[in-house]
């Protein structure tokens, strides 16, 4: 059984699944300050494989049918979820600045554009060109009050990482997993995602946690909205959709981010933000087929 929504919903679930991943930084926001960056992660993957286990379990969920099967899959998962977000998480504890990172990142739907012409053979027009371009400067725009210069190379690094990551991931999932079960899949990802995350983490880091009620609220939000929900989506939006498609919708994520921030923490909107805003949505208008 696959995640199959009804048709009727379908055309909802691309925005659906941009406002569900731009409230991870609710959780990053609240959980760094008392856990170090790859125990938080951690902790985030033990606990999707303790929920997505029994699931696929009582639901008697088919399991990848090979060897190979598996290895792709769980290679997709340590790219788009292992190397990506440990990179996003790292990068900010070392006091690369969030909006920095979200530009960073942000170039990932040029890449998969790119990619996806050398490695899948898809065609990609002006028009999505023009919407692509568009969209990167309408993020520029967003971001640019709070940028922040103040940074060492060390932690830009990671974010590059996170960016080569996640088009890698989009991209290998395309192209050798598009299909499996949404449930044993995530076991099948989170699974070596967690293995690798504690070997960096035990080398790294000394496991510190200061168990608070923010922390807790922040390891529950990340694991069921994101991890349970939004990947859920990621997936399914990888399997019906083609690559550049999937990947300008991750254009729409700091403008969304933008205004839960608004919205929940008080923070200001300029004119250049919302102008951004606008021009982002366009071009990830024109980008999508």
């Amino acid at each position: 059984m696959n995640f199959s929504p009804a048709p009727s919903i379908t055309r909802f679930l691309p925005f659906l699944f941009v406002v569900l991943w731009s409230t991870g930084f609710i959780g990053a926001r609240l959980g760094l300050p008392h856990i170090q960056p790859l125990t938080f992660l951690l902790l985030r993957y033990i606990a999707v494989l303790c929920c997505m286990l029994p699931i696929a379990w009582i639901s008697r969920a088919p399991w990848p049918h090979s060897a190979r099967q598996w290895l792709h899959i769980g290679v997709a998962g340590l790219l788009v979820h292992g190397l990506y977000l440990g990179g996003v998480f790292i990068a900010i504890s070392l006091g690369l600045p969030a909006g920095v990172a979200s530009l960073v990142v942000g170039v990932q739907p040029l890449l998969t554009a790119i990619g996806a012409g050398f490695l899948l053979g898809a065609t990609v027009s002006l028009r999505q060109w023009i919407g692509l371009l568009l969209g990167l400067v309408g993020v520029a725009l967003v971001l640019s009050g709070k940028l922040g210069l103040e940074f060492g190379v060390q932690a830009l690094v990671p974010a590059v990482v996170a960016l080569l990551a996640i088009t890698a991931g989009t991209l290998y999932q395309k192209k050798f997993c598009p299909v499996f079960d949404w449930r044993t899949g995530a076991v099948a990802q989170f699974l070596p995602t967690a293995v690798l995350t504690g070997v960096a983490a035990a080398l790294t880091e000394n496991f510190e946690i200061q168990w608070t009620g923010e922390l807790f609220f922040a390891l529950g939000w990340l694991v069921l909205v994101l991890s349970l929900g939004a990947v859920s989506l990621l997936n399914w939006l990888i399997r019906h959709s083609n690559a550049v498609n999937v990947a300008s919708l991750f254009y729409l994520v700091p403008p969304s981010t933008a205004l839960f921030a608004w919205a929940l923490f008080g923070n200001t909107l300029t004119g250049v933000a919302l102008f951004g805003m606008a021009l982002t949505v366009t071009g990830v208008y024109l980008a999508r087929k």
